[in-house]
């Protein structure tokens, strides 16, 4: 699966990537976040939330004990827009079957959508985050939330705390039996 992801054409992302940002983490991670799309950092070192965001996301993962080597983290497109615009439908859906080869891959206990875009993709394509951030959504037999992307923090700083929040909710459920 990575292996095709790394010589991906289906869209133009792959004439301009460095990277295919396809995510890391344990094959069976009970945790799984997944992103919008790389940024320049993630591009270059082929990790994703290596940048500004990732640090935010680093920080709200240690506040509540959850080690970023316990879950997996991944995209909905695996190549950066350029110059980090939003990714264009096509792209998506280029990219979808990868997201969805890793969900079924994985089987996470729970998916946290971290963004519109992965929300949008991943639950429901109506969905809205100022209306559905931080409720629990059951689909496919897992428990999924969007929240707010990191990256949004830059521009609202007030939208860190409802991502804390949200966390700690996702904490709880992952310790539960």
């Amino acid at each position: 699966m990575n292996t095709e992801a790394a010589t991906c054409r289906r869209c133009e992302l792959g004439e301009t990537r460095r990277s295919v940002v396809f995510g890391e983490g344990p094959p069976q991670a009970k945790l799984m976040l997944v992103g919008e799309a790389p940024g320049e950092k993630e591009d270059e070192s082929g990790k994703p939330f290596a940048g500004q965001a990732g640090r935010i996301l680093d920080k709200i993962l240690e506040e509540n004990g959850i080690s970023r080597e316990d879950i997996y983290i991944t995209s909905v497109i695996k190549c950066r827009p350029p110059k980090n615009r939003m990714p264009k439908k096509a792209e998506v859906t280029a990219c979808l079957p990868f997201l969805e080869k890793q969900i079924e891959s994985i089987k996470p206990k729970i998916i946290v959508c971290l963004g519109s875009l992965a929300a949008k993709t991943i639950i429901d394509p109506k969905l809205k985050i100022t209306e559905m951030r931080g409720k629990w959504v059951e689909k496919n037999g897992m428990k999924m939330m969007p929240t707010y992307h990191p990256a949004s923090v830059f521009h609202d700083q007030e939208k860190m705390e409802a991502i804390r929040e949200d966390f700690r909710k996702v904490k709880e459920v992952m310790e539960l039996p």
